[in-house]
């Protein structure tokens, strides 16, 4: 297995916490939440793991440089151009294991999935992706066919709907948690970057012709520590997993 940590956005959100660094190197008890991070998929079994940068990628670098991480650690340069979550994940390609999964783990969320068996489901099944997804309140959901695969998008305050399939179908409404694990063949499906674009639109196409399965968990294992006021609840969190 190997690891893809989305490090590049501008951390609009946590600021004025991003005013000086970028979102990845703000801290909780301590530690940077791309440290915590990495050692999480490290410790699930990441051999190799890629970071990619645009917002002060400089005090990224030197930060990732600082340490020893007991594994490849490889940057992904977008200073250039930010790519979004969908154009990121295409350019960091050439930086991948060509026979391994991709463990993809936005750097502001916490969790305490347990990775080792997201990484045991996925393999034991054809999905070129299997996205970690619980029963939670939100705004946009992914929907899922009863046997858990995907088949659509809901946005509850527009009312906008997009499918996978061509007509509408029996779904579940589950929430994203912006972790998933992908086989190298669905990075190579997605559009060149040449331009930003967004990762769930590209899951819903591929599901077009390919199975997009489902990892479900607890909601009480998942964190997003996108806003200034969460950290305080993010130290109490990883308290808890550390107990």
């Amino acid at each position: 297995m190997q690891a893809f940590i989305p490090s590049a956005g501008l951390g609009t959100r946590l600021r004025p916490l991003t005013d000086d660094r970028p979102k990845a190197l703000v801290e909780v008890e301590g530690k940077t939440l791309l440290e915590i991070n990495i050692r999480r998929v490290v410790d699930a079994g990441a051999r190799r793991v890629v970071v990619n940068v645009h917002h002060f990628a400089d005090k990224v670098i030197d930060f990732l440089q600082s340490k020893d991480w007991g594994v490849e650690v490889l940057v992904s340069d977008e200073r250039e151009l930010l790519l979004d979550t969908g154009g990121g994940l295409k350019k960091a390609e050439t930086l991948f294991l060509s026979d391994e999964p991709i463990l993809i783990h936005n750097v502001d969320v916490l969790t305490r999935i347990d990775l080792a068996m997201l990484e045991a489901i996925h393999a034991e099944g054809d999905d070129l992706a299997t996205l970690c997804v619980s029963h939670r309140a939100t705004s946009r959901y992914l929907l899922f066919s009863p046997e858990q695969g995907l088949v659509g998008w809901k946005n509850t305050k527009t009312g906008e709907i997009l499918w996978a399939e061509d007509q509408e179908v029996d779904n579940v409404p589950l929430a994203f948690s912006g972790i998933a694990m992908v086989e190298p063949e669905f990075v190579a499906q997605l559009p060149a970057p040449q331009e930003p674009y967004p990762i769930v639109p590209q899951y819903l196409r591929v599901a077009k012709e390919w199975s997009i399965g489902g990892f479900l968990h607890d909601a009480a294992d998942w964190m997003d520590v996108g806003k200034p006021e969460t950290l305080p609840l993010a130290a109490e969190f990883l308290a808890g997993q550390n107990r």
